[in-house]
């Protein structure tokens, strides 16, 4: 019975411990430390809310640049890939089935030259960051639809372009964003 009570006591000790006063703790730590990051990265313009620079959305508009596919239409509270292997059917259909909504959109791009993040659904579904080779191949259609000049959008590109995390890892990539809203800014929407 002694065995049975010291279980218990360790029990409540821990669910308090770890359950509410290290969360509270940390929560607290990161409100102070991180406001912006520790709230879901949240971007206002005029004081509303549009979105989170670190969650990707649905976007049809020609004249804005477009997040990669998503396996979940961007539905944050479902994210993930599709898990399909790369031999499986499906994962082929759909692959074909963005390929074709690329050369739609983009008319005049070879398929040698669609970088595989324009086809390609991302591990959460989510990614608000599309590579370099992306953003460029979509800069015609987008100065084609709003009017800017070509220059003016690779400019915006490179502003925004983000290197390698700590310079080793990864590939440049460019957020989806705060490319949109700098063109949103441009037209004065």
């Amino acid at each position: 019975m002694v065995n049975l009570w010291r279980s218990l006591r360790f029990l409540v000790v821990s669910v308090v411990l770890l359950g509410l006063i290290y969360p509270l703790i940390v929560t607290g730590i990161g409100q102070l430390v991180f406001p912006y990051q520790a709230n879901g990265s949240m971007v206002k313009v005029n004081g509303r809310v549009v979105g989170s620079k670190l969650i990707a959305q649905a976007i049809s508009n020609p004249g804005l640049f477009h997040y990669r596919p998503s396996a979940v239409n961007y539905a944050a509270n479902g994210s993930g890939g599709s898990n399909l292997g790369p031999t499986n059917p499906a994962l082929i259909k759909e692959i074909k089935g963005n390929i074709q909504t690329v050369e739609q959109q983009n008319p005049g791009t070879p398929v040698s030259q669609i970088p595989p993040d324009m086809v390609e659904s991302s591990a959460s579904g989510l990614d608000p960051d599309i590579s370099i080779q992306n953003a460029t191949l979509q800069v015609p259609r987008i100065a084609k639809s709003t009017g800017l000049s070509e220059q003016y959008l690779i400019s915006l590109i490179n502003r925004y372009k983000q290197g390698r995390l700590i310079g080793i890892w990864g590939a440049p990539m460019v957020n989806v964003m705060k490319l949109n809203l700098a063109i949103e800014q441009r037209l004065g929407k």
